[in-house]
């Protein structure tokens, strides 16, 4: 599924940076998360006695997934939004559907996936909402042509304020690895919520592990 996506940018904060969820005395209400990414082309050129006769141009489909899990106070595992799960168990967090392949005709500026985040109707016990993406077939960040994720105020159809941008495929940190943490939202005491850029990638692979390490190193 793609989305269309305005190209709005605003603060754009660096890994461990943080910002309040608050604009003018307002609290912002919704955040979503954007994944665009594109296949795996190589060309393989054949030669015979020296001389280039032809070439093989293969293309691999690339499956990346973008999740959302929540925490209480205590640490304790509360829920995830994934492909397999489009809607949290409070209706406050919405998934728009597995992207299966990538774009197969290069960058077309639109969202593969989006997860879509209601603050107002995020239930009473999460304290700590974290967003992370894993590379389902193991494909390493650094094999994708591009992987552009960016975390933003406002919804599917706007895009407000850019709070934190990342390229797998173009940040050497990512090199090698086929999970990574894009950063947290979370509930501060007076009831407003604030985003913790992380930017990290992660030493785990697939959905279950990186839930275990989340709990382990970020909350």
């Amino acid at each position: 599924m793609a989305i269309e996506l305005n190209k709005k940018t605003g603060i754009n904060l660096k890994k461990g940076s943080t910002i309040s969820l608050e604009k003018d005395g307002k609290r912002l209400e919704h955040v979503c998360v954007g994944l665009n990414w594109g296949v795996i082309e190589r060309t393989e050129k054949h030669s015979f006695l020296g001389f280039i006769k032809w070439e093989d141009k293969q293309t691999w489909s690339v499956d990346l997934d973008g999740s959302v899990s929540t925490f209480a106070a205590d640490k304790t595992y509360l829920d995830t939004v994934y492909y397999r799960k489009l809607h949290s168990d409070d209706g406050a967090i919405a998934h728009s559907g597995d992207d299966l392949t990538g774009d197969r005709n290069g960058d077309d500026g639109r969202d593969n996936e989006i997860i879509e985040i209601d603050l107002r109707r995020v239930d009473s016990r999460v304290q700590t909402i974290v967003l992370y993406l894993n590379s389902f077939k193991g494909q390493d960040f650094a094999a994708i042509p591009y992987a552009k994720i960016r975390v933003f105020e406002g919804s599917k159809h706007r895009v407000d304020d850019v709070l934190a941008t990342f390229n797998l495929a173009s940040e050497a940190q990512f090199r090698g690895f086929v999970s990574m943490v894009m950063g947290k939202i979370v509930r501060k005491p007076n009831g407003n919520w604030e985003f913790v850029a992380i930017g990290e990638p992660a030493p785990v692979s697939g959905i279950e592990e990186t839930i275990r390490f989340i709990g382990e190193r970020y909350l």
